[in-house]
């Protein structure tokens, strides 16, 4: 694919965890380009004015000037996503004929929908765009940054009351984020839940009991309603 095929995008967020988390699915996604992603809303609106953009992910409560405001100058002189934590706005939103409208916080499964939104409103015919890459890494959010977290060095995640911790080869990392979006970004065919507690790495287990699983030397339980489905993943490897 050339440099001239690719959509060529610009992030704008007030939050700078947001901006690093939407450059990173915007890089690891074949057919995308990231022109500009920044906390500054003035310097991505004279990108866009200059023509620059094909999509923009835009969020809408900034201080300089909002998402809607920035819809208004630019008129539809390129597409736009919006991305937000408050679903209100999204009437506002569709009235300017935005491609689609994401909820932080935003999976890559969803981004990756939004994105296919974009192509089909465009009549795109080639798949090769918007085919999801197997990640070798996340990010996850921990102590109000983000940390990149190798997958190979994954060897279970725990489900807490108010957060997860992902047991690493290098350690125990905590986050705030759901189980189920952790289920989300990670590739299905490595990560898989056995319990309402625990997602595990498949490369890591040695032994697959009736009741549990080990792996680095930890025994975890098999819940009764992920049994089955586990069971076919596993004799499929």
């Amino acid at each position: 694919m050339t440099d001239a095929s690719l959509i060529k995008c610009v992030i704008i967020d007030d939050e700078p965890l947001a901006v690093d988390l939407l450059a990173d699915y915007v890089g690891r996604t074949p057919g995308l380009s990231c022109v500009s992603a920044t906390i500054h809303v003035m310097d991505a609106l004279a990108l866009v004015q200059q023509g620059r953009a094909d999509l923009v992910f835009l969020d809408i409560q900034m201080p300089e000037l909002t998402g809607i405001q920035f819809m208004k100058i630019i008129r539809n002189s390129c597409d736009i996503i919006i991305t937000s934590a408050y679903a209100e706005y999204a009437i506002d939103g569709f009235e300017h004929n935005v491609i689609d409208y994401l909820l932080k916080p935003v999976t890559y499964d969803r981004f990756m929908i939004a994105v296919r939104k974009f192509k089909a409103r465009h009549g795109s015919a080639n798949p090769t765009i918007i085919v999801k890459e197997q990640p070798d890494h996340i990010f996850l959010k921990t102590n109000n940054r983000l940390q990149r977290i190798d997958l190979n060095n994954i060897f279970y995640i725990e489900g807490l009351r108010d957060y997860i911790a992902v047991h690493t080869a290098n350690g125990k990392i905590l986050s705030l984020e759901s189980m189920k979006n952790l289920l989300a970004i990670l590739p299905a065919d490595n990560f898989v839940r056995i319990h309402k507690s625990y997602i595990v790495n498949k490369s890591k287990i040695t032994f697959v009991e009736k009741g549990g699983v080990t792996l680095n030397k930890i025994n975890l339980p098999i819940g009764d309603m992920y049994r089955e489905e586990f069971m076919k993943g596993v004799r499929k490897v």
